[in-house]
């Protein structure tokens, strides 16, 4: 088959395919247009999750007519005029094609008034020819009406999802936008009723509670962050006992654009390492703002996929600012009256510890001192070094016994603490191995007998990639024949775990490491957990008050490494409540 030159409509359809995913991408689109042009007022309407209906008006400034018509061609715009404005955008949009390439696609009706013009005017064109114009009496701004999105193109309606699904994710476009830009009032109409109302007041935490809910809104942490090179980062983010099971709760805005970039995702994910336990996931809604030359919006025509000329200092910033907020405020849990009452569903859905149910043998003591607290000593590795201190403080706790053989019951000034002793003191281990890497005096224990131990050739590899960090943490020997390595040395503490187990563990474990601190973090909280006492290691009062008085002094002590809770509270008002005396 010869090379042709393909005819402009069909051009114009697969060029329109890569902008128009879908409906959610033409509103995305119409709206992004209406704020370039300075509304602070859009009103969207929808029929048929925008398959028959999209209606975007705004109050911006309009377009003049002798501008109308050129508008629906392509690459025409407004924003840029010269390659250097690419290396200085201040617009979302800037590549001239959301018109032209929704026309293409649907029956297209625009119509607008520019401010200052007595008369507004209007062109309609089907399959992107234009059919119409003419002046039309309208108030200033735009008016864009799309009909029968995709018409022309069955095979691209075939793969849209229901109506419904294409509603919501219009009302996720929409909430998207109102999250960017909180001065500007957003009212979405689906099918005639009102989906969607934010107040355009410029306050982001009530367009939370729009997205969100009241209830969530309010318990989420405000983020500011500024790293004096002209990068600042602000927002709100989740506390450690607000998650979800997926990443859906996070929306991420650089210069005002919403952006899918795993990097900033990975930064908001690493904030809450050792806090939210596996699988869970944060909520977050965090606003970047960079020099326009840093960042580059030209990777893709949606403009949700970003590049970052300075992606280690992004990093680096959306880390510090939402980590340093975690830890500044991490609250006990607290139990609910109803728990007395009847039966519920556990607070937090965690497999319980390995149990051992051996009592600490007689004279040998379970736990391991930790020395007090000083500053930068138990930092957690990776933690910048001139983050904000940490307040989590536990208050002064009295010890009153122990239940089941794995809860501490404690007293303190404001009720009761059931306190995990597992999760606890792999709190105080993590942060004690921490120090030790840090420090670089590693807790090691040597063998009585080097251990040849046999291993793939995929964990020898693993091994000589990670052996500066195994060092670091008390593992000592050294390559024993083709598939073989001499075991000589392990950290100190780990007593559960057969010392051969225990390194096919910790290789596992680095095999999916991406860097060197999330390395050093697992091999952190699996030593922690090895060494810690276990569920059902009965303990004397004076280890129980030793391992309370540990916790005190650790940087975290509601959190075990894996984001476990260390304690449950049940406070003394209700426990009035409870027994009737209030």
């Amino acid at each position: 088959m010869p090379i042709r030159i393909l005819d402009p409509q069909v051009a114009a359809k697969i060029a329109a395919g890569e902008v128009v995913e879908r409906p959610a991408s033409a509103v995305k689109e119409l709206a992004e247009n209406a704020l370039d042009a300075g509304a602070t007022r859009i009103t969207i309407e929808t029929q048929g999750g925008g398959l028959g209906l999209i209606r975007v008006t705004d109050d911006g400034q309009g377009i003049p007519v002798l501008d109308l018509e050129v508008a629906l061609e392509r690459h025409a715009t407004s924003k840029i005029t010269s390659e250097a404005d690419l290396d200085a955008l201040s617009t979302l949009g800037f590549r001239g094609e959301a018109l032209p390439s929704i026309a293409a696609v649907s029956r297209l009706t625009l119509t607008s008034r520019a401010r200052g013009q007595e008369q507004g005017a209007y062109v309609r064109a089907r399959g992107g020819v234009l059919e119409r114009q003419g002046a039309a009496g309208c108030p200033e701004g735009t008016t864009v009406l799309v009909q029968d999105l995709f018409a022309n193109i069955p095979a691209r309606r075939k793969f849209l999802r229901s109506e419904a699904s294409e509603a919501s994710r219009i009302h996720r476009a929409v909430s998207h936008l109102a999250l960017a830009f909180p001065a500007v009032r957003f009212q979405l109409i689906q099918n005639g009723k009102e989906a969607f109302l934010s107040s355009g007041d410029g306050d982001l935490r009530r367009v939370l509670a729009q997205v969100y809910g009241d209830e969530v809104a309010d318990a989420l942490l405000e983020v500011r962050g500024d790293d004096g090179e002209g990068r600042q980062v602000w927002g709100f983010a989740s506390p450690p006992s607000l998650h979800r099971a997926n990443r859906s709760g996070v929306s991420l805005f650089v210069n005002r654009r919403w952006v899918q970039s795993p990097m900033l995702l990975q930064a908001v994910e690493e904030a809450y390492r050792g806090l939210l336990m596996e699988g869970r996931h944060p909520l977050a809604c965090l606003h970047l703002g960079l020099p326009p030359g840093e960042v580059d919006a030209n990777v893709h025509p949606t403009k949700q996929e970003v590049r970052f000329s300075k992606e280690g200092a992004v990093f680096a910033l959306v880390q510090r600012a939402v980590r340093g907020v975690l830890t500044a405020q991490s609250p006990v849990p607290l139990v609910a009256p109803q728990s007395f009452s009847r039966s519920i569903p556990p607070m937090y859905p965690f497999s319980p510890p390995p149990q051992s149910g051996k009592p600490a043998a007689a004279g040998e003591s379970a736990l391991r001192l930790i020395p007090p607290r000083q500053p930068e000593a138990s930092r957690p590795v990776g933690t910048p070094g001139d983050q904000t201190p940490m307040s989590q403080a536990l208050p002064t706790l009295r010890v009153l016994g122990q239940a089941a053989g794995t809860y501490i019951i404690a007293e303190g000034p404001q009720g009761v603490y059931l306190i995990d002793q597992h999760a606890a003191h792999e709190r105080i281990r993590y942060e004690q191995v921490q120090r030790g890497v840090k420090e670089r005096q590693p807790e090691a224990q040597g063998l009585l007998e080097p251990l040849p131990v046999e291993l793939s050739h995929e964990q020898l590899q693993t091994l000589a990639a990670w052996k500066e960090v195994l060092a670091g943490f008390g593992f000592q020997g050294e390559p024993f024949g083709e598939r073989a390595y001499l075991l000589r040395g392990l950290p100190a503490g780990v007593k559960d775990l057969p010392p051969d187990a225990l390194l096919a563990e910790v290789l596992d474990l680095l095999s999916r490491a991406q860097d060197p601190t999330q390395a050093a973090d697992a091999l952190a909280a699996s030593v922690a957990c090895h060494s810690a006492v276990r569920a059902g290691d009965v303990l004397a009062h004076q280890e129980m008050a030793a391992l309370v008085r540990q916790l005190e002094a650790t940087e975290s002590p509601h959190t075990c490494p894996h984001g476990r809770p260390t304690m449950l509270h049940l406070s003394s008002s209700n426990l009035e409540r409870e027994f009737g005396r209030r």
